[in-house]
């Protein structure tokens, strides 16, 4: 799996337009903290279990009309749900697995807040919030 800051994310898929953008966070954090513009929102686990959606890369199969060879760029939070979302996604049989670092809100501050030291939002990347 390879790994980019979202500024190179960012270039990459305005770069390449096969390339696909999937926020794998859960719906709550995808609508209400919001999102990069452009994501496919894909969710690697919800609550109130958290557990592991089965049909996860099934779902992004579908997403990308099975073409296991189109580059898919993945975003959680910080960087690190998105890391075991994308190991499955290579299990699955995908071959351009990119891992979005920082992630949306990026690592947490000494004050344990988010969003003051990296990440898409921190970096002046395009968003939306609904």
């Amino acid at each position: 799996m390879l790994h980019l800051d979202p500024l190179a994310a960012h270039a990459l898929l305005q770069e390449n337009p096969q390339a696909v953008l999937v926020d794998c966070r859960t719906e709550i954090e995808h609508m209400y903290v919001g999102h990069p513009a452009g994501a496919e929102h894909v969710a690697w686990q919800e609550g109130p279990d958290w557990e592991i959606d089965p049909e996860f890369t099934d779902k992004v199969k579908h997403l990308v009309r099975n073409d296991l060879d189109r580059p898919v760029l993945i975003i959680c939070r910080s960087g690190q749900r998105s890391i075991h979302a994308g190991d499955a996604l290579e299990t699955a049989g995908f071959t351009q697995v990119i891992n979005v670092l920082e992630g949306f809100e990026g690592p947490l501050d000494e004050d344990y807040h988010r969003g003051t030291l990296g990440g898409w939002r921190f970096r002046g990347l395009p968003w939306f919030q609904t």
